[in-house]
């Protein structure tokens, strides 16, 4: 069986490529800016270079190649270009169906976005038919590509999607910083930290992900979360925890930043930075998105192993090894 992994540089991507390569796969993988960790590139590993801009390069490369996953996104600051979130996430994602579809792949995984729902009421919690509506830029081109990829099953691609819960663990440097931040005592509430998200530990995802592979129905959404529904307040505290810190008794009004957060990140893009408060960077707190996975409980035999406690103390424990963080940032 050989597979194909866009996205393979990125944090979930690296590590559905060891599983598969644990599991005796042949693996062939496209890497556009950033390469892969150096274990990786010593593997048996077959690595393009190229995007997705390139069609004529996925035909080619996907020929010979039974199963496909699609994780390569546009994901990061706020100086990334709009107009590229569209050219990755939405024709990106086009040209690579498309080239799956005339390679006529066995099947294919398309990784979607918790924010396609864009903000759960309270008290709810979504499943996968929950009305979507996206609040971001990125969460609107995932979401636009996720219509996509339903388009394509409805022509005969089987393809799976997938839309994770709040993934963290080790290697990940986008919930990093929030480790980071609890770490150096610079964190602090906003809204009285109540937004609800479902953390999902990246081990039990990659287990999903291979599920939702092997059981899951064309067409079909799935959500992997972790075991939980965690309030923001209850993450930081669980993390602040394991570091020996307090959280500030604090917390900051959502209301008047979020027109401040837009301020600051319209006058830092002028100078082509990054603005230390933008309407991203407070969608941790101002879109909750706690996500129900008993569909994939019921369907692939989904069963997350690891609760937010012990999943933060395993990443915490990798950041430290990897001298991410340090002893005097807090850590008992």
């Amino acid at each position: 069986m050989k597979v194909f992994v866009t996205g393979a540089s990125g944090f979930i991507g690296r590590h559905l490529v060891r599983q598969l390569l644990h599991n005796r796969w042949a693996v062939k993988v496209l890497v556009h800016k950033h390469p892969l960790p150096l274990d990786l590139r010593q593997g048996k590993i077959e690595i393009i270079r190229g995007d997705l801009a390139n069609q004529d390069l996925l035909e080619r490369n996907l020929k010979d190649c039974q199963v496909g996953f699609h994780l390569a996104s546009a994901l990061g600051g706020s100086l990334i270009p709009p107009q590229q979130f569209w050219e990755v996430n939405l024709k990106g994602t086009i040209n690579f169906l498309q080239a799956a579809q005339k390679a006529k792949l066995d099947r294919l995984v398309f990784f979607s976005s918790a924010g396609v729902i864009g903000k759960v009421n309270p008290g709810q919690v979504a499943a996968e038919d929950y009305s979507p509506h996206p609040q971001t830029l990125y969460d609107q081109t995932k979401f636009q590509a996720e219509k996509e990829a339903l388009n394509f099953s409805h022509r005969g691609l089987e393809i799976i999607i997938i839309r994770p819960g709040w993934v963290y663990g080790p290697e990940d440097k986008r919930t990093f910083k929030l480790f980071q931040a609890i770490a150096k005592g610079r964190f602090l509430l906003v809204g009285g930290g109540l937004a609800q998200q479902t953390p999902v530990f990246i081990h039990d995802l990659i287990r999903g992900t291979l599920l939702a592979l092997e059981k899951g129905e064309r067409g079909e959404i799935y959500h992997l979360t972790g075991p939980e529904v965690l309030t923001v307040r209850e993450m930081a505290e669980t993390i602040a925890s394991h570091l020996n810190r307090k959280l500030p008794s604090f917390s900051l009004p959502l209301s008047p930043l979020l027109p401040l957060a837009w301020f600051f990140d319209q006058v830092f893009r002028f100078f082509h930075r990054e603005a230390p408060l933008t309407p991203g960077k407070l969608a941790f707190f101002a879109h909750p998105k706690p996500l129900d996975c008993s569909k994939a409980q019921r369907n692939l035999g989904y069963s997350p192993q690891t609760d937010f406690h012990t999943g933060s103390r395993l990443t915490i424990d990798w950041y430290l090894a990897h001298h991410w963080l340090h002893e005097q940032d807090g850590h008992s």
